[in-house]
């Protein structure tokens, strides 16, 4: 029964050939392509808003120079965030529950921050590794925990991805199968179970928001300590 619980986070296969490419390429064909007609639809102008919306609010911290990263950013958000909203659909595969695809994400996106520093501004980059006015005692220790940090961060940004959505999977799951259990013997018990159910459904939605936002944050704050 416990590895039951755990099938939905496998990767659907045809033939052998694993679907994750297909369900990663397909919330894309979502999105209503840009045309140069004064008067759009209404769908078009929604999303139209909500994507410049997000990306003045991606670009907001980051100065001039890193303005160049907005289109990534927007891209990023809106790929998180319509994987993670259609995985939350009966019967559907999320990516995003898969920490090898979040930290292919993660890894080279935080790679690249690091580079950037490393070449417009080596100094100041290498300078974030030890605080101004360290003892020269701690100088070593502290060297050694900075680095750590800054090596932990990709790692940190596909687990919390991962962890988050995938709690949220197993409590719908949990929770509906107690449903399911409980209509045959205890109708009333089962009908206030389908109210949390319920609850917990719109509370995950909100979390795959959240969580999608955090994570193009978090690439936008690394951004602008290297710009």
């Amino acid at each position: 029964m416990n590895l039951s619980f755990f099938d939905q986070f496998m990767s659907p296969c045809l033939l052998g050939i694993p679907l994750i490419l297909l369900s990663m390429l397909l919330p894309t064909l979502l999105i209503p392509p840009s045309n140069s007609r004064l008067h759009t639809n209404r769908l078009h102008t929604i999303m139209l808003w909500f994507t410049n919306l997000i990306t003045k609010q991606l670009v907001l911290p980051l100065e001039k120079k890193g303005h160049k990263w907005a289109l990534i950013l927007t891209s990023l958000i809106l790929f998180l965030l319509t994987i993670n909203l259609l995985g939350l659909l009966p019967y559907t595969f999320t990516p995003t529950t898969q920490l090898s695809m979040n930290m292919a994400l993660a890894l080279p996106l935080w790679l690249a921050t690091v580079l950037t520093g490393l070449r417009n501004q080596p100094s100041t980059s290498l300078g974030h590794l030890l605080p101004e006015g360290t003892p020269t005692p701690l100088i070593p220790a502290l060297i050694m925990i900075e680095t750590t940090s800054l090596l932990i961060r990709p790692l940190a940004l596909g687990v919390r991805l991962t962890a988050n959505l995938t709690a949220g999977h197993l409590l719908i799951q949990l929770i509906s199968t107690a449903v399911i259990t409980l209509l045959p013997t205890t109708p009333t018990i089962s009908l206030l179970t389908t109210f949390v159910l319920l609850l917990l459904t719109i509370l995950e939605m909100a979390v795959a928001m959240i969580q999608a936002y955090v994570f193009t944050l978090l690439l936008s704050l690394y951004l602008q300590e290297n710009t």
